[in-house]
């Protein structure tokens, strides 16, 4: 049995990785408790992990994978550990084994997660997927991250991000942007007027500016895929 507080935060945990693909940090889920330090958050989440309900990675940071979910939040019985899944325009699909779903998608190389590398749009192998990870809407592919600007945001060098390929994005969404016409990076996206910025979720490295003449989002995240 969970507590009133673990069980909240494991929900909490769940839909965030549910709408963005991420989980919160740890800044989030204490303000998101009404916690006032956290040490409080650290020890729910010890809780969560001793009963089996979540598992930290070792040495990645803000990398919690939820392993199950208790019958109070798992309405759908289709929930697949492992797979962290980003996009919120997903319906639920209907249970059923997801090796049927399986989709292969062309991994087009890697993709800079710190400073920007060349372009690229070759294929370079496939990856099977998860149906439900993708939106229906438009052409998906995967591309592998190199470097470690995102990690606060869960990705880590190695990664396999799932991209739904697009010329637009929103605000505060995760997207492949092609700088110049010559750089490809994998950054959060704002832009205010015509200035665009590509943050990243790294303390380490700086936001970069650009005017909007000069970035081309090539796609948004819609998925993750970590192997171990």
């Amino acid at each position: 049995m969970l507590t009133r507080k673990q069980l909240d935060l494991l929900e909490f945990i769940h839909k965030r990785v549910q709408r963005d693909g991420v989980p919160p940090s740890f800044d989030e889920m204490k303000e998101a408790l009404d916690l006032r330090s956290k040490s409080g958050i650290h020890r729910l989440i010890t809780a969560l992990e001793e009963r089996g309900f979540i598992r930290r990675l070792a040495h990645r940071a803000r990398a919690i994978e939820i392993v199950k979910l208790p019958d109070a939040l798992d309405k759908t019985k289709t929930f697949v550990p492992k797979v962290i899944e980003g996009d919120k325009t997903v319906a639920p699909p209907r249970a059923m084994p997801v090796e049927a779903h399986a989709i292969e998608l062309p991994v087009m190389g890697r993709i800079a997660a710190g400073v920007p590398i060349e372009a690229i749009s070759e294929e370079s192998h496939k990856v099977a997927v998860p149906g439900q990870m993708l939106s229906g809407k438009g052409h998906h592919y995967a591309l592998e991250v190199k470097g470690d600007s995102m990690i606060d945001a869960g990705i880590n060098d190695g990664d396999i991000v799932v991209i739904r390929e697009t010329g637009s994005a929103d605000n505060g969404d995760i997207v492949v942007a092609l700088v110049e016409d010559q750089e490809a990076t994998l950054k959060r996206f704002r832009q205010q007027g015509n200035t665009i910025a590509l943050e990243a979720a790294n303390p380490a490295y700086e936001t970069r500016l650009y005017r909007d003449d000069q970035v081309k989002v090539q796609g948004c995240l819609v998925g993750l895929i970590r192997s171990y």
